[in-house]
């Protein structure tokens, strides 16, 4: 688990303890979630051409910009899908490019409205069932976030 936001002494990074003077990268993102018609768990993942990646959507948090806030829109500039927020999973803290330290904190999520259309950041998305990410997604941190959901979420009724 990643420590507090700002600057640290000390973070925990990919499962080490690492020093670091710098700030931290604040980001958020979702979990995107819903059921197939087989009855199944998916997950929706994002493209990002200039990195050529498969990740789950997220991005940089504005000034002022609470988390929840920041991860719903972000999902929706990736995505194109307004979402509801659900409960606050495991936050993820990696080494980004530019040799910095990001801490994304993540939601659980589920479609409400939308439509997506293909933009400069994400070119592709893709549904994908829970027991077949590991297959296609870039990151093995997304798969630790994607698992904090078990309890797998389970829908009740029709919408």
């Amino acid at each position: 688990m990643c420590t507090t936001p700002g600057v640290h002494p000390s973070v925990r990074v990919e499962g080490l303890w690492v020093a670091y003077r710098g700030t931290v990268i604040e980001a958020a993102g979702g979990v995107v979630w819903r059921t197939s018609p087989a009855g199944e768990p998916e997950v929706l993942i994002v493209h990002r051409p200039h990195r050529d990646d498969w990740s789950l959507p997220k991005g940089k948090r504005r000034r002022r910009e609470s988390a929840p806030a920041c991860a719903l829109r972000e999902v929706h500039e990736e995505t194109g899908f307004r979402c509801v927020l659900g409960r606050e999973l495991s936050p993820s803290c990696y080494v980004d490019r530019k040799g910095r330290v990001k801490r994304v904190r993540y939601w659980s999520m589920e479609t409400s409205a939308g439509t997506f259309l293909p933009n400069d950041e994400v070119d592709e998305i893709r549904w994908v069932a829970v027991g077949s990410l590991h297959h296609v997604l870039s990151y093995d941190r997304d798969l630790v976030v994607v698992h904090s959901l078990d309890p797998l979420p389970v829908s009740v009724g029709v919408r």
